[in-house]
């Protein structure tokens, strides 16, 4: 029955090895554990609710991914969309977590139609490539700057605005040397090695005395603070539509990125370049960001991750069915989870920045017209502290840039419409 469903002779697969896939593709993308409810509970959201509402989203994205496209892709709530979520809808932007509930909700939707109606691939192949990767670099650079903030390694100043925190204090060594365990670890190949090195900072925490031993494994928090609780009549202001849209084209590059990378690796990629059953793909992930936002996390996105299972023997869906069951089971974890101090979080969070960074290979620094752009956002996206805003800078520069050289050949009607959209914003605010 297996074998038949999922295709497993057709792609030179057994269940064993798709099993096995599983458990790795869960070992290298379980920090999303640890990460997203600590990020959104300063937010405002209750920690343990978030915790469980991570599982249930990660689960059911794998689920209906695995089941519904039958492909080896894993999905989570992302990193990078959390952060927009916390730092930017909320504490910048002063909304409330519940409102920005609801914009993840309408953007999943949005997200939904635009798959079902085959819309998706018009947006992204109209959308240029240096933006694509910018956007992807200057989220890497925002991560980035979390996780030094996070970990006291750089500090407010009054005189330079930012300087380098204290070196000496043991929080500060001991998240650095998270790090550099993380590279260390996968050069070598484990997949694990952010969860490892998450664990092993969790217990230089306990003995340093900065977090409490509240156990291992108990029954699950309550859900209820955080399912269910979105303000929609607050979304659905005239102000949240850049908030909105943000969250769908983050989800949308984020998403493309990912599908075309599992599958390139997976041997799946059709001869022309396409992702099989793509669309379903789609549906699968933004159904997940739907289900995500009603029961009270931030939007679902496939994770490159799922690379790793690839690299095990991945190549049907029952690795993402497998995925889903670890999911499950990490319900029973949550003591875990709330004993990690946020500093524990900085080093996964400078992983993931880094290798979002590697977008910038893709860019051909010697033509204005690319150059500029991706370095305005690069620059903007962190300096303003808005995910935002360092998109909607980089898709006004790139306009004028167009305008200004006679080139608007290079643009689509799309990088216009957004350019003014986000123009608007700044100056009506």
């Amino acid at each position: 029955m297996l074998n038949k469903f999922f295709l497993l002779t057709e792609r030179r697969t057994t269940v064993k090895r798709e099993v096995v896939a599983g458990i790795t593709t869960f070992m290298a993308m379980s920090y999303v554990l640890f990460v997203n409810p600590s990020m959104l509970a300063q937010a405002g959201m209750d920690h343990g609710a978030v915790f469980v509402a991570t599982c249930l989203a990660a689960a059911l994205g794998c689920l209906v991914m695995g089941l519904l496209a039958n492909l080896p892709v894993a999905l989570a709530p992302g990193m990078g969309l959390n952060a927009f979520f916390t730092y930017v809808i909320v504490l910048e932007q002063g909304h409330s977590w519940q409102t920005a509930l609801a914009a993840v909700f309408f953007s999943g939707c949005l997200f939904l139609l635009l798959s079902i109606f085959k819309i998706r691939e018009w947006i992204i192949n109209s959308i240029p490539l240096p933006l694509k990767m910018g956007i992807a670099a200057g989220i890497g650079m925002f991560l980035a700057l979390i996780a030094l903030k996070t970990a006291n390694i750089i500090v407010a100043s009054p005189a330079t605005l930012v300087k380098l925190g204290d070196l000496h204090s043991p929080q500060v060594l001991v998240a650095v040397a998270g790090f550099f365990l993380i590279f260390a670890l996968a050069h070598r190949g484990w997949h694990s090695a952010v969860l490892i090195s998450i664990l092993l900072v969790t217990v230089a925490a306990l003995l340093m005395g900065d977090t409490k031993y509240s156990g291992v494994i108990s029954v699950p928090p309550s859900l209820l603070p955080t399912f269910m609780q979105l303000d929609f009549a607050s979304a659905l202001q005239l102000s949240m539509l850049p908030v909105i849209l943000s969250l769908l084209f983050l989800d949308l590059f984020d998403t493309s990125g990912t599908l075309v990378a599992v599958t390139h690796k997976a041997g799946l990629m059709q001869k022309d370049g396409a992702v099989p059953d793509l669309s379903k793909a789609l549906i699968a992930d933004s159904s997940a960001s739907i289900a995500g936002a009603l029961l009270g996390t931030s939007t679902t996105t496939s994770y490159v991750e799922s690379t790793s299972g690839v690299a095990a023997g991945g190549r049907t869906g029952l690795m993402a069915v497998v995925t889903a069951g670890l999911f499950l089971a990490a319900l029973w974890f949550a003591p875990l989870a709330a004993m990690v101090p946020a500093y524990a979080t900085a080093g996964a969070l400078l992983y993931v920045a880094t290798l979002m960074l590697s977008s910038l290979q893709h860019v051909q620094w010697d033509d204005v017209i690319q150059a500029v752009p991706v370095s305005v956002v690069l620059i903007m996206m962190p300096l303003t502290f808005s995910i935002s805003d360092g998109i909607g800078m980089g898709f006004i520069t790139y306009a004028l840039l167009c305008l200004l050289t006679g080139k608007l050949q290079q643009t689509t009607l799309s990088v216009w419409v957004l350019a003014l959209v986000f123009l608007s914003k700044f100056i009506w605010g």
